[in-house]
């Protein structure tokens, strides 16, 4: 039996898989934000309860937002905050007693869709998250790549590709630098941009909505989106070259995308033609939690 667990900012959510892929149990607590400790107990508790229910125990992997230092072995990047800092794998392994594995919660939905998924059989698969921000990860050959700075995949923290005038030097981003791919593709992104031209706050879902109902301001702001995505995801095929292209995250929502992009990225990847498929995440919201638990291959045994 498998377990994986989504460490969430709101929610903490498990699931064991059998060694089909098949869900056996679910199960999903409130994240106690800003207790590290009692996040570390929340996590304990439902391993716990999920054993007790299963009469067996379990692999673990976690999908954790951030990842893990590779020269301190703290969690860094993360926007749950009070994890940074932490020794969340060794304060983890020592309150489960026995090994766990941990990934960052975007490499763990890429994983999931090359698992068993829209990726599935695929030797190159990247897998996109575009929702509340940008994130990604890389799966080659049913391999997890972390890379050496435990970055492998985090294309939201680039530049926007191929900036237009009015495009640069572009928003502020958390991180500290300006006019990264999360500013303009993540769903606050697009909001915002909507913003610069009307002063109502609109939600994504509200702007798709008002863009299918012919809004002129809403259909602009979707065809911005679309040639911004177009030109970030070709730059990440210029560098990987991947079979698929998985998209997660409530922007992957928007079905008007997979045809517009996949036309719209012709002319800038180096190519004479690009057989890349762009596809929706199969397991939906689901692969993330997934994906941790497939962080234990089958054949797996924990300690």
């Amino acid at each position: 039996m498998r377990i994986g667990i989504d460490l969430g900012g709101t929610k903490i959510e498990a699931i064991t898989l059998g060694d089909d892929g098949s869900e056996l149990i679910r199960r999903r607590v409130p994240t106690p934000r800003g207790d590290y400790g009692a996040t570390l107990d929340a996590i304990a508790n439902l391993v716990s309860e999920i054993e007790a229910d299963a009469k067996m125990r379990g692999t673990i992997g976690i999908g954790m937002p951030g990842a893990l230092s590779r020269v301190t072995g703290l969690v860094k990047n993360a926007n749950s905050t009070w994890l940074i800092g932490k020794p969340l794998l060794q304060d983890l392994e020592t309150q489960l007693g026995r090994a766990v594995r941990l990934a960052n919660d975007a490499n763990c939905f890429a994983l999931s869709e090359a698992t068993d998924g829209a990726g599935a059989d695929a030797e190159i698969v990247f897998g996109v998250i575009i929702g509340t921000g940008v994130g990604g990860g890389v799966v080659v050959r049913g391999e997890l790549l972390t890379g050496l700075n435990a970055i492998a995949g985090e294309w939201g923290h680039n530049p926007l590709p191929w900036p237009e005038d009015d495009e640069w030097p572009g928003p502020n981003c958390y991180c500290g630098r300006y006019g990264c791919i999360e500013t303009f593709l993540s769903g606050p992104g697009l909001a915002a941009d909507v913003a610069r031209s009307e002063s109502q706050p609109r939600a994504p879902e509200e702007i798709a909505a008002l863009a299918a109902s012919g809004d002129p301001i809403a259909q602009t702001a979707l065809k911005r989106y679309e040639h911004r995505l177009a030109r970030a995801l070709a730059s990440v095929i210029n560098v990987i070259d991947p079979d698929v292209i998985v998209l997660g995250g409530g922007m992957s929502n928007l079905a008007r995308l997979y045809e517009a992009v996949s036309r719209l990225w012709l002319p800038l990847v180096f190519s004479d033609a690009v057989a890349t498929k762009l596809v929706p995440a199969r397991h939906g919201d689901s692969s993330g939690v997934r994906g941790a638990a497939w962080l234990w291959p089958k054949g797996s045994v924990s300690d």
